[in-house]
């Protein structure tokens, strides 16, 4: 399946937007991570701290109530009115199992850190701290029990019983705040455990993302190079094409065709270049039958010419004869027999001169019909190349076409920023093959004005010379009639040659009537000559503009 240029582009765009699109959301996904792992930590490591500060806090109310009892008891000793303190012994009782519970929750909360926890250091840190708030949990109930000890006694006013149980309690709560102590300076172990975690977590994304990235631009400047490559090889095809078409190469490979745009401008510029090389073998042909008719024009109007020149020849032959005929008039009748043998051979050369006439004529008649052929066939030519000149001005309409889109091709681009670079080189592409497809129509229609140039010379040229050869027919159908005449009259000298040597007045009229006949056939004869000559020099320019013609269209290889 073929892409049009604009769909590629549209598709290239789209794959970089999506690739855009794609990682917007990694990254969005990785700092969302970051963000989850950040807020777990620290909300357990926040938690924690409180719970283990909550407990040291509840210890602490629960040494001051033990300390208020125990102060009563020895301003009652002392004899200062107190009261009993069953209150405040409820109240520690209460606050002690407070802090058992505390407790307990405590080193549930740290048990599930520790098999929840995001790496295997701070679940060992989180076991620890269970282990010491575990030993803190016996301590505490060791110190409850001595507690309770040593309010027995003081219920009972055992003052011995008293400082001893203070012993083990002191023993208890020194036991109890090492091991929360302990706890604690895990905690800022696990706390920084977790610091070094978000680093962690953070350079990770961090690394992600900008792989993420380098592979978006690396597919990018694929994408990019790949669209390139579709555009720009065939328009490269298409510049090589033109550039042979531009030599007058018509013939070879023919452009590349296809479904998208550079595909139907390749199949236009092969339908152009079809339309020249028939132009051009129409042309090749109509000049190689033209250089044909002209040889054959000039053939026959050399052929003419001699035939002309041998009348004259024989006219000017007749004159000299007459001319002697004059001067020995006085030997007439002496020498009849030599008149009549002269007049005999003025008839057969009358017959000669007449028969020339014929074969003059029917030249004459041959060369006006090839002529008017030659004419016709240079009129045809002269519509083909019209026709081409159409062809030629729908072409260089094609290639303003092709630059006005190139233009508008460049501001779209220009209007997409840097997303539209690449279509700024199809753009100038395309501009580039429409000038030099308007310099080619440029030249071939130069081309063709001088062939129309050459052909309107060939045309008045052929005119002229059918008019020619019309007035040679004119003159030369004169002549016929006039050497009918003479043969006529000669005909008549032969028969009243008897009656010439009895009449000299009557044989010197009829020879100055023959004299005056033959100064006319002479006229005509010189008059046909020089018309023969003109033609023959008609004929020799139209055999050199077909020799240019096919100069012209030999340019153009098939």
């Amino acid at each position: 399946m073929t892409i049009s240029i604009a769909n590629r582009i549209l598709l290239g765009f789209a794959v970089i937007v999506a690739l855009m699109i794609g990682l917007g959301l990694y990254a969005l996904n990785q700092l969302d991570d970051v963000r989850q792992s950040t807020e777990t930590i620290v909300a357990r490591d926040l938690t924690m701290m409180r719970q283990i500060e909550s407990i040291g806090d509840q210890q602490n109310t629960m040494r001051g109530v033990r300390e208020e009892i125990l102060s009563r008891f020895l301003l009652r000793s002392a004899g200062q009115q107190q009261t009993t303190g069953e209150d405040l012994i409820r109240a520690w009782e209460q606050q002690a199992l407070a802090t058992e519970q505390s407790l307990a929750q405590t080193i549930a909360t740290a048990n599930d850190y520790a098999a929840r926890s995001l790496t295997t250091q701070r679940g060992d840190a989180w076991r620890r701290i269970s282990e010491f708030l575990t030993r803190a949990n016996s301590e505490l109930r060791q110190l409850r029990a001595a507690t309770e000890r040593q309010y027995a006694a003081l219920q009972n006013n055992d003052l011995v019983a008293v400082p001893a149980t203070q012993s083990a309690l002191n023993t208890s709560r020194d036991a109890w705040n090492r091991n929360l102590d302990q706890a604690r300076g895990t905690l800022s172990e696990v706390i920084a455990l977790g610091q070094r975690r978000v680093s962690e977590v953070y350079d990770q994304s961090r690394t992600s993302i900008i792989m993420a990235m380098a592979g978006a631009a690396l597919l990018s400047v694929l994408i990019t190079y790949a669209l390139r490559s579709s555009i720009t090889g065939p328009l490269n095809a298409f510049m090589a094409f033109v550039e042979r078409v531009g030599r007058g190469e018509l013939g070879g490979q023919m452009a590349v065709t296809g479904k998208d745009e550079i595909g139907h401008l390749g199949t236009t510029l092969n339908a152009m270049v079809e339309s020249l090389r028939q132009l051009a073998r129409q042309s090749r042909e109509a000049t190689e039958n033209l250089n044909a008719a002209a040889a054959e024009i000039r053939a026959s109007t050399q052929e003419q010419a001699a035939s002309v020149e041998e009348q004259l020849a024989a006219v000017q032959e007749t004159a000299a004869t007459v001319d002697e005929i004059t001067h020995s008039g006085t030997q007439i009748g002496k020498r009849a027999q030599e008149v009549i043998a002269s007049a005999q051979a003025a008839a057969q050369t009358s017959m000669a001169g007449l028969q020339a006439v014929d074969d003059t004529a029917r030249a004459m008649d041959a060369i006006r019909e090839q002529a008017e052929a030659v004419a016709e066939n240079i009129v045809a030519l002269s519509e083909k190349t019209q026709a081409v000149g159409e062809i030629i001005a729908s072409v260089n309409d094609i290639s303003e076409r092709t630059h006005l889109l190139a233009l508008n091709a460049a501001i779209e681009a220009a209007a997409a920023g840097e997303h539209g670079r690449s279509f700024a080189v199809v753009a100038s592409e395309m501009k580039t093959l429409a000038d030099q497809a308007k310099d080619a129509t440029m030249q071939v229609r130069s081309i063709l004005g001088d062939i129309q140039r050459g052909i309107n010379s060939s045309v008045m040229l052929t005119e002229e010379a059918v008019k020619r050869v019309g007035a040679g027919k004119e003159r030369t159908d004169i002549t016929q009639q006039t050497i009918t005449g003479i043969s006529s009259q000669i005909q008549e000298s032969v028969q009243t040659f008897q009656q010439i040597v009895a009449s000299t007045n009557q044989q010197q009229l009829g020879i100055e009537q023959v004299m005056g006949a033959l100064q006319n056939i002479r006229q005509a004869s010189q008059q046909t000559a020089a018309g023969t000559r003109q033609l023959d020099t008609a004929a020799a320019n139209l055999s050199q503009l077909s020799q240019q013609l096919l100069g012209l269209a030999e340019r153009y290889r098939l």
